[in-house]
């Protein structure tokens, strides 16, 4: 199965607060905030919504087409996309600007504070589909994440003009888009992914019901944080799945792009829905414990058993049968 993941393509400055941003802020007088945060951590890390999902799926053996576009100084990113399993050949590289930057701020609590360069992104728009397509003998699903919004809306066009199953996934853009955009960006979707928070945002901007936007996709996927995922269809029972327990809690960057990246991987196998769940949930808690969103590693015997724990024999069985040869123990 050929799945294509179009996002950003960024390097990410996460830095760490050791106290908590609701400590400095007063309630009468956030309409002039000025604040800056004595960090006592910074890491430099490879991220982007796309390679970040990529990557992920590249560890599962799903041999993911990445689609964005970089600047001159993506060649070490692209080889390391490349070692894990990831198809790079379709990622646009600009003559004149540099690849996006991420910079967030984590407090104590978890909560973030972040800033996005766009940089290369916004040359995503001039990327075609068909030429990718053409690339790689066809697409099964385009997953259209979060990217230069132009690039997001040609995507989304061009899948429903060429009859390609496409997934909505607006994440980060969500809060600059208007309701006729979301509204385009929907339609027509094989799946609509986002957290909790973002469905509210969807159903206020769109001006649609729960309903009204499940009779316009054909699945959607709210992530609940810690408390899993909600699956819903128009007209079934909604699928629910709880995460594994987690190790520890090392940082949050990249756990709803590692949930996407199992979740895609899943129907990349053809297994059904609350597996692919249980899957993305699964490589959800292994980011969240490790510092960067590229930086956690499968090793078969671990992944099994903590699978297992979590959803049980039968589906731990499954799941095993998909793994790739390259997931060591």
């Amino acid at each position: 199965m050929h799945i294509a993941v179009s996002g950003s393509i960024a390097t990410d400055h996460l830095m760490t607060f050791p106290g908590r941003f609701s400590d400095q802020l007063v309630a009468d007088q956030l309409h002039t905030v000025s604040l800056s945060f004595l960090v006592d951590k910074l890491d430099v890390r490879r991220g982007g919504v796309g390679p970040n999902i990529c990557f992920g799926m590249g560890q599962l053996g799903a041999r993911p087409i990445l689609v964005g576009a970089a600047g001159a100084d993506f060649g070490e990113y692209r080889d390391w996309l490349e070692r894990h399993g990831v198809d790079t050949g379709s990622v646009r590289i600009s003559e004149v600007l540099h690849t996006a930057r991420f910079v967030v701020t984590t407090d104590a609590d978890h909560n973030q504070i972040g800033s996005f360069y766009t940089g290369a992104m916004s040359e995503a728009r001039l990327i075609e589909l068909k030429t990718v397509a053409d690339r790689v003998g066809g697409l099964d699903l385009v997953s259209i994440g979060a990217d230069d919004p132009e690039a997001m809306l040609r995507h989304t066009e061009e899948c429903r003009t060429r009859g390609i199953p496409f997934a909505a996934d607006f994440s980060q853009q969500i809060a600059r888009m208007e309701g006729e955009g979301i509204r385009t960006l929907t339609e027509g979707a094989a799946y609509l992914f986002s957290n909790e928070y973002e469905k509210g945002l969807i159903e206020s901007k769109t001006g649609w019901s729960d309903a009204e936007v499940l009779a316009r996709v054909g699945t959607r996927v709210t992530t609940l944080g810690a408390r899993g995922v909600r699956i819903d269809r128009a007209g079934e029972e909604p699928i629910l799945v709880g995460c594994p327990e987690e190790e520890r809690k090392a940082d949050p960057t990249g756990v709803g792009d590692g949930f996407r990246a199992g979740f895609l991987a899943g129907l990349g196998w053809g297994v059904g829905t609350e597996r692919a769940a249980q899957l993305g949930c699964m490589l959800a808690t292994l980011v969240i414990e490790t510092v960067g969103p590229q930086e956690y590693e499968l090793q078969r015997s671990n992944f099994v058993a903590r699978f297992t724990k979590a959803y049980g024999q039968e589906a731990a069985a499954e799941v095993q049968e998909h793994l790739p040869e390259s997931v060591q123990d």
